[in-house]
């Protein structure tokens, strides 16, 4: 592409840096998490007063806690994003871009870390109000934080971002992995050349993702990708599903979202489940031949798993379901359900839970549950309809009693947490891929469309907010690249997880509404991509746990002890 905005050129470019930048990230980095250590302290004043969280003091005081995970978050992100850096020049391939991207980057979310982090559009939260204490705000102000404050994320370095994205080239991502680069490069050949000329018509017209997109993504291993090889899947990590997921949901979330509800299972089976059920399962699950999907939701509950109604009662060796189950995703093209019902209606909350593997037939478009004792609808969404939603009812819906996972009642709630991490971090890589379909579908646009003479890139303000797109994707991918490696590594990393959910989901609505106003009314157009991705967007802060769900996670684990 060869219009953009009047490129700085290599000696203007380095003069906008500043000297020892990642010496200087470093020590404001290091400034960053002492400022996270005074809000958790005063925070922790108000909701654990005398040492253990009390849950009550957390619900009154909730804007507070909330704050504290997202300052907690951006330090996380700051600490990820020059590691990336650090790890970039020691493989020699730390660029002008690069550089720039990390200034920016830090000047950015340094300075909202003084003046406030936007938890969301309304909801502004400051150190001040969080009850840090003065010394403490000031004393954030080191040279480093104040230098990268003033000079980091500027009008200039803005535009020296940009004339560099200009020609495509979004900043190198630090896989440091010969076959993460090539998975990558296969599945973004693949979004290309099967999903990216297709996704919108599916969009618009509200249709199913075509079997023979789920049959291609089969024969190249998406849902066995993390199951290991004894088992009929590839073995990979969740680094590799990190990768292949940024890259289809790139192309259309549907796509990238179809491997979610397998590695829901997988996870489900091998971890809970008996050996009679891995063998039975998770071979057929990783070569696709059988498709599996979620059903935890209930109305009137969201997130609140432990008020659960729906009762499977044992009879005989089957269990008999009968409940309501709403905003199923791709429920009825799927062979199996990962249901989780009350088996001891005298045991309230979580305890009383137990998660089955309900076998139902694949349904039709005109008859979607074609099952005796289950019946539902689809509910009709602005965006995410690759697969569909659907309420779902069962009436006396049978499953063998050999489906109970673990063939243990009371264990579902504690099977479904062992997957939360790796969902979760499933759920961050999509977000970066529909942040970077986002920005690069209004960085075309901006380069293509012409006003006053000019294509609409060499306005600052267009141009700015491109570049800062960029920099917070690229931002949220290295953080959720992180929590992918704390899971490699056996750690936990709930919190990690939770944080590059919390922060990706934002990026993304972001990235849409930013590259929608790009576009000026056409995005407004359904014809356009754009108004695709906007309504795609908005469902990431919502789904695998709402935004306000991930940050009091995040609070309370870390004001509970988690490091």
């Amino acid at each position: 592409m060869s219009t953009s905005p009047a490129r700085i050129d290599s000696a203007e470019t380095g003069a906008l840096l500043l000297p020892d930048l990642i010496a200087t990230c470093l020590a404001a980095s290091d400034a960053a998490d002492k400022l996270v250590v005074a809000v958790k302290a005063a925070v922790a004043a108000k909701v654990a007063p005398e040492g253990k969280v009390d849950g009550a003091l957390v619900d009154r005081e909730q804007t507070a806690a909330h704050g504290y995970a997202w300052y907690a978050t951006y330090g996380a992100t700051l600490r990820q994003t020059l590691g990336w850096a650090e790890r970039l020049e020691a493989a020699g391939v730390f660029g002008e871009l690069e550089a720039l991207m990390l200034q920016a980057g830090f000047g950015e979310f340094l300075s909202q870390m003084a003046g406030g982090i936007p938890m969301t559009q309304v909801e502004i939260v400051r150190p001040g109000a969080l009850g840090a204490p003065i010394d403490a705000i000031q004393d954030f102000h080191t040279d480093a934080v104040t230098a990268l404050m003033a000079g980091g994320n500027t009008n200039e370095v803005r535009m020296a971002i940009a004339g560099h994205i200009a020609d495509e080239h979004f900043g190198a991502l630090g896989l440091e992995d010969d076959t993460l680069e090539m998975v990558r490069d296969q599945f973004r050949r693949f979004s290309e050349e099967k999903v990216v000329p297709h996704a919108h018509e599916w969009h618009l017209k509200d249709e199913l993702i075509p079997m023979e997109i789920l049959e291609e993504l089969a024969a190249l291993g998406v849902f066995g990708l993390t199951v290991p090889e004894e088992w009929g899947g590839l073995g990979m990590g969740k680094m590799a599903m990190c990768v292949v997921t940024e890259e289809l949901a790139r192309g259309y979330i549907g796509v990238g979202s179809l491997g979610t509800r397998s590695e829901i299972a997988a996870e489900l089976i091998r971890l809970g489940g008996t050996d009679a059920q891995k063998e039975k399962w998770l071979a057929k699950i990783a070569s696709g031949e059988i498709i599996p999907t979620a059903v935890f939701t209930e109305p009137n509950t969201g997130s609140d798993l432990g008020s659960l109604r729906t009762r499977a009662v044992k009879d005989g060796d089957t269990y008999k379901v009968t409940g309501n189950k709403t905003w199923i995703t791709h429920a009825a093209r799927t062979d199996v359900m990962t249901l989780l019902a009350r088996t001891d209606a005298d045991e309230p909350g979580y305890k009383g839970l137990s998660m089955f593997l309900a076998e139902k037939p694949r349904g039709t478009v005109e008859d979607p549950f074609p099952a005796e004792g289950m019946s539902g609808g689809e509910i009709e969404v602005i965006g995410y309809r690759g697969m569909k939603e659907y309420e779902i009812g069962f009436d006396g819906f049978e499953v063998k009693a050999e489906n109970l996972l673990g063939e243990r009642e009371g264990d579902g709630f504690k099977q479904l947490m062992a997957t939360f991490e790796s969902a979760r971090i499933q759920t961050a890589a999509r977000a970066v891929g529909v942040a970077q379909n986002a920005l690069e579908l209004g960085l075309a646009y901006a380069i293509e469309r012409k006003q006053f003479g000019r294509a609409i890139i060499e306005f600052p303000r267009v141009a700015g907010k491109l570049a800062w797109m960029a920099v917070e994707t690229m931002m949220a991918r290295q953080l959720t690249y992180f929590s992918a490696r704390e899971k490699d590594s056996d750690r936990r990393c709930d919190i990690e997880a939770g944080m590059a959910k919390l922060l990706g989901a934002r990026v993304a609505w972001a990235n849409a509404d930013n590259a929608l106003q790009v576009h000026g009314g056409n995005g407004f157009a359904m014809e356009y991509q754009i108004s695709r991705v906007l309504a795609d967007a908005r469902i990431l802060n919502i789904f695998e746990g709402a935004g306000e769900i991930q940050a009091q996670v995040i609070a309370r684990g870390l004001l509970s002890g988690r490091n």
